[in-house]
């Protein structure tokens, strides 16, 4: 036999032990048992989301079986799954008599089963709207809130009261406190109100109100000045409230300017500014969102960072919130429970309420005249703006390097930076530089220094504990799914052309009972993108048609979702604001809440009704500025008057 016939006879016999192998190996990894895990409660009108794992003799041999059941067919009767692998099982889902659901997965004679607890979808809303009825009407936020929790926790654990007291503190409320987002912005604002309370002894303070004060010698002016400060710190919300309300109090507090409408201004420059500037630290999530969207329907020809843009002049809720706001203070109206409030202000000097709950305690500190150096407050709230953009600059470029981009454009480097990570390193620089130049001019000694930073910290131990609880209240809403609750009860067959409003509406909906802007984003961007094009193909729209729709469809949920975060009680951004202008934080709500109400029926009714049918977006913007300035003078009366005029 010759060498090549050998070599031949060799590699027949080589082939024919690995067919042989793989047979072996194959008939080794067929399943004889699945696992099957899922929730712990599902709404009995929601599908939710189950992991399978296939196990042989040996152990787990294949863990990418995921799927979400459809329960719109099984209530009662058995469904089938496909999972995103392709990969079908067959699935026997129903109800049993005490409620339960009960998932069984099969594949020849491979079986697993899930038994899961099911509550009526209606429930889902209730602790939301236990907490926000309860801080409306008992003025105790931090009750109200505990409430929703500890109801939602009832809801989770088996309807047991004395379990869900206990997850109220070990699961939600240390869940809250574990997220590494909410712990970095709870150390930022605990930094930045330390260098509060470093330049609030230091003449900082009162240096910068006497310089603002030479030009806001009256309320008109003095509302003025906050609301282009507001303007002016455009890049993060967080920032922009903590330093316009640390910074205007003490020129409004002398103008005879009520906490609640600082905090107001404060509000209605903050969020709006950031989420239609082009730069700022939304612009990388809500970017990302719509990428995302906008891929998963194949929709190639759009560049999400220019539909983003493009979508900024549909934005019509955060644009009028800023043209009203800049309206009532240049008019010096206001009308509402506002009203109230600036003339208990103006005529008896009463800056809050007899029983207002301030958020924040910074007491007043009498500084001698010559130890009011404006540097000392400027540079250090400088430092937070300045170092607060080099950092989103160096993570952002950092970011983009790392992923292997190559677009370094500001726009885009800006958009990929830790946010976090650098408000955190700007507010420590803030303390350092606040310290430095307190014991550096001998204007206070190190021990004061720290005493005094100490002190602001603690200023912001009531606000950081309603922001704790409105974080573990979010997470209860999504351990319930009331976004898709709601999601699934609003959503229904319409006129693409009604899909912008209308989605306005759902997230302003969801907004204001989950109290979170992003979260709603992220739950309504995927959902209504691919509803909007869907739509609009349907009835024969043409490109541009689609196109327009799209955009305001897009914008609609990032309105709404500040809309929704303006209106409520449980917002991080409204609980900022109220901690910012040292305010009662449900006086503050009452007295936003016909403000945001007026921008934003106004914006549903000339700016995303007319747009979708084609009208531009610059029309409605100065037809709707004219009606809101139109507004404010026919209904509003001016404060300083008890009668009016």
């Amino acid at each position: 036999m010759t060498m090549v016939s050998r070599l031949i006879r060799f590699n027949r016999i080589a082939f024919t032990l690995l067919i042989l192998l793989s047979a072996v190996l194959s008939a080794s990894a067929t399943p004889d048992h699945f696992n099957v895990s899922g929730p712990s409660v599902v709404l009995a009108d929601v599908g939710f989301d189950i992991e399978v794992t296939a196990y042989d003799g040996t152990g787990g041999i294949d863990t990418s079986y995921h799927g979400t059941p459809s329960l719109e067919g099984v209530l009662p009767g058995p469904a089938g799954i496909v999972f995103a692998s392709g990969k079908a099982l067959l699935s026997g889902v129903h109800v049993d008599e005490s409620g339960r659901v009960e998932v069984t997965v099969s594949e020849g004679p491979a079986r697993g089963s899930l038994s899961i607890r099911a509550i009526p979808g209606l429930l889902s809303i209730v602790p939301p709207l236990v907490a926000i009825l309860f801080a409306l009407i008992f003025r105790e936020v931090i009750i109200a809130l505990c409430a929703g929790v500890w109801i939602g926790a009832i809801f989770i654990y088996d309807y047991n009261p004395l379990i869900g007291l206990l997850r109220l503190v070990d699961r939600f409320v240390v869940g809250a406190l574990a997220d590494p987002d909410h712990a970095a912005i709870i150390v930022f604002t605990m930094l930045f109100g330390g260098m509060v309370g470093v330049i609030s002894k230091n003449g900082g303070m009162q240096g910068i109100a006497a310089i603002l004060t030479r030009w806001a010698r009256s309320p008109r002016r003095g509302q003025l000045s906050t609301w282009f400060l507001g303007v002016v710190i455009f890049f993060d919300d967080y920032a922009n409230a903590l330093i316009v309300g640390n910074t205007m109090r003490p020129v409004t507090d002398k103008l005879r300017i009520s906490r609640e409408k600082l905090a107001y201004i404060v509000d209605a420059t903050s969020a709006p500014v950031a989420s239609v500037f082009f730069i700022s630290s939304w612009i990388g999530y809500e970017v990302g969102l719509i990428d995302g969207a906008i891929k998963s329907i194949g929709y190639v020809h759009e560049n999400a960072y220019w539909l983003f843009i493009d979508s900024i002049a549909y934005r019509f809720y955060p644009i009028f919130a800023l043209v009203l706001g800049f309206t009532l203070a240049a008019s010096g109206r206001d009308f509402g429970p506002m009203l109230s409030a600036e003339r208990r202000a103006r005529m008896t000097g009463k800056l809050y309420g007899d029983n207002a709950r301030l958020a924040t305690d910074l007491p007043s500190v009498e500084i001698s005249v010559e130890k009011q150096k404006w540097w000392n407050g400027v540079l250090p709230i400088v430092t937070v703006v300045v170092v607060g953009m080099i950092s989103l600059y160096q993570t952002g470029y950092a970011n983009i390097l790392e992923a292997g981009g190559d677009d370094f454009s500001l726009s885009s480097i800006i958009g990929s930076s830790d946010s976090y990570r650098a408000l955190q390193w700007a507010a420590l620089a803030s303390c350092l530089v606040a310290i430095g130049l307190s014991v550096g001019q001998r204007v206070m000694s190190f021990v004061e220094a720290l005493e005094a930073w100490v002190g602001g910290m603690k200023a912001m131990i009531f606000a950081m504990m309603i922001l704790i609880l409105a974080w573990s209240i979010g997470e209860v809403t999504v351990e319930l799914k009331t976004a898709d609750y709601l999601v699934q009860i609003l959503r229904g067959s319409l006129s693409p052309h009604f899909l912008p409003v209308l989605t306005f509406v759902v997230a302003a909906v969801i907004s204001f009972a989950t109290g979170t802007s992003w979260g709603t984003m992220g739950i309504l961007m995927p959902l209504v993108i691919p509803l909007s094009v869907s739509l609009s193909q349907e009835t024969g729209l043409d490109a541009a048609g689609i196109h327009v729709l799209l955009l305001g469809t897009v914008s609609s949920v990032l309105a709404g979702a500040v809309a929704g975060d303006h209106c409520s009680p449980i917002s991080d951004t409204t609980i900022l604001s109220s901690t910012a202008a040292s305010c009662d934080h449900i006086d503050h709500v009452r007295t936003q809440l016909p403000y945001a109400l007026v921008a934003a029926l106004v914006g549903m009714v000339i700016g995303d009704l007319p747009t979708a049918y084609g009208l531009p977006p610059f029309v409605s913007i100065l037809v709707g500025s004219a009606v809101l300035i139109a507004l404010v003078f026919v209904f509003g009366k001016q404060s300083d008057s008890p009668t009016g005029g």
